[in-house]
């Protein structure tokens, strides 16, 4: 699909934010090693979080979808020769493989897109050095096998967060305890954090240590028979970027001040543009006021980095986005994707090392944007649209089912001019 964005400054109340994919699948895992049933409130139904839910399905867990949220009967018989169809998400395969080399699971993982191409070292070296028995990265299927033990486990901490989550997730249920050794910077720190909460939740303890991470074994999975999933900040953060192009601007809803969830910084970061920023006790409301360019460390919210790249374009001034290496791994090469987006919408804008710099002029123009596959990409192109001066089309819009199904619904719903070309279905 493609979708062609008119300029309209978008306006109101998302009531309902998104719930947090992240949550979702760190919920769905631990529920699926748990001894009872769980019951999953207000749980993600983005695409990402359905191939988390068809992977534990295919292991044998039961995941029946309810009107109250996701019901989870645990795995209690590992099925034989499984395949793992993971789709395009990063986080299922880098989750569920150290779990599926956990439970000695004979199965082989599958997925789509850039899957294959995104990297698996060295969670892949250490997999293996520790019992696993894997077949050759890079493409698929990816068998698994063998039987992962407990012992010393070493990891890169400015590669991806997802390779020690999964680590957190699968050794409490091997015999012996472990550690999780972490070497140089620990970037995207909160996503960790969501991990150690969901953890926490089904009565499984890690402790963190001055190298890494400690984790007993032998540690049971407790079901506390259900668990609530938080609105989403990732998603919640392209409303509250596009409220700050917006005279009359937006607010969202429920959203948890207090949660692990690292890019609620967003409201801290639109108030340092100069936006005006009201946070309450469960919603925050941005509106526009004159912005200026700002330094961003962007280590722990990589997921950020797209909208308030249009922020800054939008904003007077030169900002400042780094470190912005690992944005090459993402679903697109996100440094590119970003630089190409901006380009096309007018904006002067450069990769310089691990940083990036806008120079903003205080104004977008209309152009055509690819999303390169990416939904963050295609969600920050429609924010630039809805303040552009004119219209901007986004080529392979229905990215944005990866993470927000109903994306371009609650565009309209604020207002948004949004039209789908290719059946010239018009939402104005």
């Amino acid at each position: 699909m493609n979708a062609v964005i008119h300029p309209q400054p978008l306006a109101g109340r998302v009531t309902r934010v998104m719930p947090s994919k992240s949550q979702t699948h760190r919920a769905l895992i631990c529920a699926a090693l748990a001894e009872e049933p769980c019951l999953i409130r207000s749980a993600a139904l983005s695409a990402d979080a359905r191939a988390t839910a068809r992977c534990l399905r295919a292991l044998g867990a039961e995941i029946e979808e309810t009107a109250e949220g996701l019901r989870v009967t645990p795995i209690r018989q590992i099925k034989a020769r499984a395949l793992l169809d993971c789709g395009e998400s990063g986080s299922t395969l880098r989750f569920l493989l150290p779990v599926a080399a956990a439970l000695g699971a004979d199965c082989a993982f599958t997925g789509r897109g850039k899957l294959k191409d995104r990297p698996l070292s060295p969670l892949y070296e250490e997999l293996i050095s520790h019992g696993a028995a894997l077949s050759a990265p890079g493409m698929f299927p990816l068998t698994c096998g063998g039987q992962l033990c407990s012992g010393s486990y070493a990891l890169a901490g400015n590669v991806s967060s997802q390779f020690i989550s999964g680590l957190l997730m699968a050794l409490p249920r091997l015999p012996g305890d472990s550690t999780i050794t972490v070497t140089g910077p620990l970037e995207s720190r909160s996503y960790i954090d969501m991990t150690l909460e969901a953890l926490r939740q089904f009565g499984v303890t890690a402790t963190e240590t001055a190298e890494g991470f400690s984790v007993p074994g032998n540690q049971v999975f407790r079901s506390p028979g259900e668990v609530s999933i938080e609105g989403d900040w990732s998603g919640a953060a392209f409303w509250l970027a596009a409220g700050a192009l917006s005279p009359d601007g937006v607010e969202c809803g429920p959203l948890n001040p207090a949660s692990s969830q690292g890019d609620r910084t967003i409201a801290a970061l639109l108030t340092r543009f100069g936006a005006r920023v009201e946070q309450r006790e469960n919603a925050v409301s941005v509106c526009a006021a004159p912005l200026h360019g700002i330094e961003i460390d962007a280590a722990d919210i990589p997921d950020l980095v797209p909208v308030l790249a249009v922020v800054a374009a939008a904003a007077r001034g030169e900002t400042r986005i780094h470190p912005i290496a690992r944005l090459r791994l993402k679903e697109s090469d996100r440094v590119e994707a970003v630089l190409a987006l901006l380009h096309a919408l007018g904006a002067k804008a450069e990769a310089a090392e691990n940083e990036l710099v806008i120079r903003g002029n205080g104004a977008l123009r209309g152009g055509t944007v690819d999303a390169f596959g990416d939904h963050r990409i295609a969600m920050a192109a429609a924010v630039a649209g809805s303040a552009a001066s004119g219209p901007v089309t986004i080529l392979g819009a229905q990215a944005v089912d990866k993470s927000y199904p109903g994306f371009f619904e609650q565009f309209a719903a604020l207002g948004g001019r949004v039209e789908e070309k290719e059946n010239a279905v018009s939402r104005q």
